[in-house]
């Protein structure tokens, strides 16, 4: 197993490239499987979630070529009804693959994803989206079981009791393109995966409209031809290079921005201090201004709000900021596994309420080994440790390596030092962070002696 070894405190400069996006591609993949003639995806970032979602389209019976950033699916053999544990329990977006198995084949029998029961997560709504479609819908020995004789254009919604949700709309709009007559799904997710999706299809003949609202309509069509698409910039990859330019005070030129899905993540870093440069329609320069950093109030929200993806990695930013922040996180409310490892850092950071945090900026971060519990967690604290004085050891990047392809070779590029080397040793401080990581609730003390409290600018709903 590897870790990153980052000596902190050197300013980024230079020309990066924001990658494919992981998010857009994985639903693209098995939407291939509605056609019955080739598909090609290009831009499509080497990482283990794409590799998990091609092996699941090949054992579905699919064809597929997979190279250097382009995958070619020949869904001219799918047949297989089935999606078995085993391949559901390394990544749960493989429930993407029940939209296509119902539309083409009429029946699905898909593992429910690991640690999972229906109503903690939107799985229920996928299923409540397919029923009303026509779908008898059952449920044996942890599988979900469907099958019809026909799928009918309905109106429908997919709010639930956690909001909408960008899997059950992706899911049921796949199997809606399919169906007969003309779908309605009201409350669908607006997220920038669900307006690729949209696109996507109506590419490869469908006929949906309302992308990017949370009413779409789908004129159901008897069949669906091949395509060939160029994916979408991943978002929230470019939010982390610009703000590793950012906490770094470096000055660096970003490359194949998303400007189109950034609006609330680019608000953000402008209220805080961020000097943003367009130049042409997908380069943005991106650095500080001469005037102070400045605290910010954020609350996570659906698109077009502020992303939970990069939530973490704006709290690294703004526990270097002068003043007191707060971020709420409104859609994963135990979305801060990366407070007590930033702590170890020397963030100042506390959690007055289960949902929420407050920063108290300080002037600088001391290097130290600390271990990431997730994807996004992971992302801050690379960022914190590229700011931080001295020598860092990051664990666990095996998290950070799904959602972003050579990151340090890219951060490298830019005069990161950092470095992959195979982790040893213990650190007398994991323990207590491994333990720590398996709460659901962080607590956290406030040092005292913290830097005064300046106005802080809000991003989103106000913290009321």
């Amino acid at each position: 197993m590897d870790m990153f070894e980052i000596e902190g405190a050197r300013p980024l400069r230079g020309t990066v490239r924001a990658g494919g996006s992981k998010n857009a591609c994985l639903p693209l993949i098995t939407a291939a499987l509605l056609s019955e003639e080739p598909t090609v995806i290009q831009g499509v970032p080497n990482l283990r979630d794409i590799r998990e979602m091609v092996g699941l389209v090949r054992h579905l019976g699919a064809r597929v070529e997979h190279g250097e950033g382009r995958i070619e699916i020949d869904p001219s053999s799918f047949s297989t009804e089935s999606v078995p544990y085993e391949i559901m329990r390394k990544m749960r977006a493989s429930f993407y693959a029940m939209g296509p198995m119902i539309a083409r084949l009429g029946r699905a029998k898909v593992s429910l994803p690991g640690g999972c029961a229906i109503g903690d997560r939107p799985v229920d709504l996928h299923l409540r989206g397919f029923h009303a479609l026509g779908v008898r819908m059952g449920r044996s020995a942890g599988y979900v079981l469907a099958r019809h004789e026909g799928l009918t254009g309905t109106r429908l919604s997919l709010m639930g009791t956690n909001g909408t949700s960008v899997g059950a709309t992706c899911n049921v709009l796949m199997a809606a393109a399919l169906a007969r007559g003309t779908t309605i799904i009201d409350d669908a997710a607006r997220e920038p995966e669900v307006i690729e999706l949209c696109r996507f299809l109506n590419s490869m003949g469908a006929r949906i409209q309302g992308e990017g609202t949370n009413r779409l309509r789908i004129e159901g069509v008897e069949r669906l031809r091949g395509t060939r698409w160029q994916v979408s910039p991943d978002r929230i990859e470019a939010a982390t290079l610009a703000i590793a330019g950012l906490i770094t005070h470096g000055d660096v030129v970003l490359e194949n921005m998303p400007r189109e899905y950034m609006g609330a993540t680019l608000l953000a870093l402008e209220n805080w201090g961020a000097d943003l440069e367009w130049r042409g329609e997908n380069t943005l320069r991106v650095r500080r201004t001469r005037g102070p950093k400045r605290p910010l109030q954020i609350v996570t929200e659906p698109y077009p709000g502020f992303p939970t993806d990069a939530q973490p990695q704006l709290t690294a930013l703004l526990a270097l900021t002068p003043g007191k922040s707060a971020v709420r996180e409104t859609i994963y409310a135990e979305r801060f596994m990366h407070v007590p490892e930033l702590k170890r850092l020397g963030a100042r950071i506390t959690t007055p309420e289960r949902g929420r945090i407050e920063i108290a900026g300080t002037s600088a971060l001391e290097g130290a080994a600390v271990m990431a519990s997730d994807l996004r967690a992971g992302a801050a604290l690379i960022l914190a440790a590229l700011a931080a004085h001295g020598t860092s050891q990051v664990r666990r990047i095996y998290h950070v390596e799904r959602g972003y392809e050579k990151l340090e070779e890219k951060l490298a590029s830019l005069g990161a030092h950092i470095r992959r080397v195979p982790e040893s040793g213990d650190d007398p401080g994991l323990a207590e962070t491994a333990k720590a990581l398996k709460e659901t609730e962080v607590s956290a003390t406030l040092v005292d002696g913290g830097p005064p409290v300046t106005p802080a600018r809000t991003i989103g709903t106000p913290l009321a």
